[in-house]
């Protein structure tokens, strides 16, 4: 053995006996060191052509150079397709609902398995599903949804759809404002004409209709610019600087909606909400006020629990951090509230409307604001529109600006009056 060899040789050595001599933390260790690191759950859906697999891809890449612990769960129906089962079993009858029985159960362990693994690694971690349970609903008749889910002992709707998931991006399919770019070259399982793909692309969106933070990336920008908002909007999520212009505007209802007057076309979704402040931290260096609330969203008996926290800084920027909770948690923060401050309850209705996410606040209670109806629209001015699509069968007074805050924001709204 030359000199040479032997240098490389003990310089490998070095390195074996060096890891040896500092093994990397235990699995209990990492999760004792930080048992609270955050877990952010994405779901990205959509129409045929969508730019999902692009997409992943730029999430992974921009949340791994930020620190992010960052895993994809693959797209069970195309596990399925590519691994034997063929589109001819489709003729048989009743096959539909035997089909998304199974996306769910492949969808739901390995979602199940990846976040186990990010969970151990004690790092904050986002897990990007390529298609969350939800999607299966557009794929077979509301029938054969329900006999899938009963068959499952799935107790709501919620448990799947925001009970499990902290976003959804549904990515609008290219048959829908952008046809010269439809193709299916890059996906072999998928066999859709533009007219179906732009059917398929509804119905998914209407399967997520009730989430919370559903955003719909459509194609009134080229497909840079529908990259770019999806990472803005990921960047707000998990807490990171976003340039994203995506805000929320407020409408003044002069009276509660007639649900009767919805267009047939418009699903919508009724929820019952319940709004509890916490004791708001004291002011730091870095932040002009800091406060949490924990939500209680009801939908029949379904029940999902959620805990967010706001922090504004100096320069008027907000920064929101929000986090699923078990029913427990809640009812254990729900015991500390601020007993200076109304426990908020409002029904909700949650639709879509021209590829915008609209929600209606109907306030119960405190009873100071009693039957006050305001209509918050999710709304993205660098998505090419000049404004946001106002729905014409609502009986909307006029626009809130940050000067109505003191009278029509919720966190003032909670106050009890000393007088």
């Amino acid at each position: 053995m030359t000199n040479d060899n032997k240098s490389v040789r003990n310089h490998i050595d070095d390195v074996v006996n060096s890891s040896l001599n500092n093994k990397p933390p235990s699995i209990a260790q990492r999760n004792l060191s930080n048992p609270t690191a955050p877990l952010y759950k994405i779901v990205l859906t959509g129409g045929p052509c969508g730019g999902k697999t692009t997409s992943l891809a730029r999430l992974s890449s921009f949340l791994r150079e930020r620190g992010f612990e960052v895993m994809t769960v693959p797209e069970a129906f195309s596990l399925l397709v590519s691994n034997g089962m063929s589109l001819e079993y489709f003729l048989v009858d009743g096959f539909e609902p035997v089909v998304q029985g199974s996306v769910m159960d492949v969808q739901r362990h390995l979602e199940d398995a990846f976040e186990k693994v990010l969970r151990s690694t004690g790092k904050p971690g986002v897990l990007l599903c390529d298609r969350g349970l939800m999607d299966g609903a557009a794929y077979c008749s509301r029938e054969q949804w329900d006999t899938v889910l009963a068959s499952r002992d799935v107790s709501s709707i919620c448990d799947i759809r925001e009970g499990r998931y902290h976003a959804v991006f549904h990515l609008v399919t290219a048959a829908e404002g952008a046809e010269a770019y439809y193709t299916l070259e890059n996906n072999l399982v998928r066999t859709e004409t533009p007219e179906v793909a732009r059917k398929l692309d509804k119905l998914t969106r209407e399967a997520w209709v009730g989430h919370p933070r559903l955003h719909v990336l459509d194609n009134s920008t080229d497909f840079e610019g529908k990259l770019q908002r999806m990472v803005a909007t990921t960047a707000k999520l998990v807490g990171l600087p976003s340039t994203l212009s995506r805000v929320t505007t407020k409408y003044l209802l002069r009276q509660a909606p007639d649900i009767s007057l919805f267009p047939a076309d418009v699903q919508f979704r009724i929820f019952e909400v319940e709004k509890v402040y916490l004791y708001s931290k004291s002011a730091t260096s870095n932040y002009a006020e800091e406060y949490s609330f924990i939500r209680k969203r009801q939908q029949g008996k379904g029940e999902v629990y959620g805990q967010t926290t706001v922090k504004l800084t100096h320069d008027g920027q907000e920064i929101e951090v929000k986090r699923i909770i078990s029913r427990r948690e809640y009812t254990s923060l729900f015991n500390t509230r601020d007993l200076k401050r109304h426990v908020v309850r409002q029904t909700r209705i949650s639709f879509l409307y021209h590829m915008q996410s609209f929600n209606i606040h109907f306030y119960r209670e405190p009873e100071k604001v009693c039957d006050l109806c305001i209509l918050h629209c999710q709304f993205d001015a660098s998505g090419g529109a000049a404004a946001a699509t106002l729905p014409p069968f609502l009986d909307i007074d006029r626009q809130l600006t940050s000067d109505d805050n003191a009278q029509y924001g919720a966190f003032r709204i909670s106050v009890i009056d000393e007088n």
